[in-house]
């Protein structure tokens, strides 16, 4: 150490300096509370700031609701599975649609997610079945025909001749209509499932570019979703 240093260097302030650093690294939230916002942050769409105002609002509010909340979150994981038949979320091993007598057998729409079934039943123009592949495939996210339900749609249909036969059951599949979103992986997937089902004889239909390119079939009004299923066209 320099002469000019020693001459301004005093033990006192290294005494000071310590207290300040401790502050310093007892800056931030308890434990608990940086545990919540870690685990709020990590939802689809949320940042930190977000989860830190998430957090904020419960802990300001009553204990119950807090309560409710988690009651609410861990009775969905439990009582909430997928329908074994098409993958929409149901409570028992099929859900309401599959399980409905009255709707159309011989029709199957395919989507990506659960949201994107119930915005089309909500339109109220679609008495098919359904199928929830619970994704789309993403080469750059990861995600293969392995990691959606294309295995179990192809075995809904199985190989048949193209023209059905006389004696064919009332409840055989004849057309699927791939309802994905119509964007870069909506349209890769869609065309992945053309060909995988190809060989199975049934007609191949998408819904008509009624939805905007880019947008998403749970935004979409139901004017938009009845012309879409309406003006379903044949893949080529």
């Amino acid at each position: 150490m320099r002469s000019d240093d020693r001459a301004a260097y005093h033990p006192s302030m290294a005494r000071r300096a310590a207290p300040a650093r401790d502050r310093a690294d007892n800056l931030g939230y308890p434990a608990p509370v940086e545990r919540l916002i870690a685990h709020l942050s990590a939802l689809p769409g949320i940042g930190r700031r977000s989860a830190e105002r998430m957090a904020f609002h419960l802990l300001k509010g009553a204990p119950e609701d807090a309560e409710r909340l988690a009651a609410s979150i861990r009775d969905a994981k439990a009582q909430v599975g997928h329908c074994a038949t098409c993958f929409n979320l149901s409570e028992s091993r099929q859900c309401a649609v599959c399980a409905d007598p009255r709707r159309d057998r011989s029709v199957v729409l395919v989507v990506e997610q659960p949201r994107d079934l119930l915005a089309i039943e909500r339109a109220g123009v679609f008495r098919g079945l359904y199928h929830v592949l619970l994704g789309r495939l993403s080469p750059l996210e990861g995600v293969g025909p392995d990691d959606l339900t294309i295995a179990a749609l192809l075995s809904r249909l199985g190989p048949r001749p193209a023209q059905p036969a006389a004696g064919e059951p009332a409840d055989a599949v004849r057309e699927v209509i791939l309802g994905l979103n119509p964007t870069l992986e909506g349209d890769g997937t869609a065309l992945y499932l053309a060909e995988r089902l190809a060989p199975t004889g049934v007609r191949v239909t998408r819904l008509a570019r009624g939805l905007p390119s880019g947008g998403q079939v749970e935004h979409a009004n139901l004017a938009m979703l009845a012309d879409a299923i309406e003006g379903r066209r044949t893949m080529e």
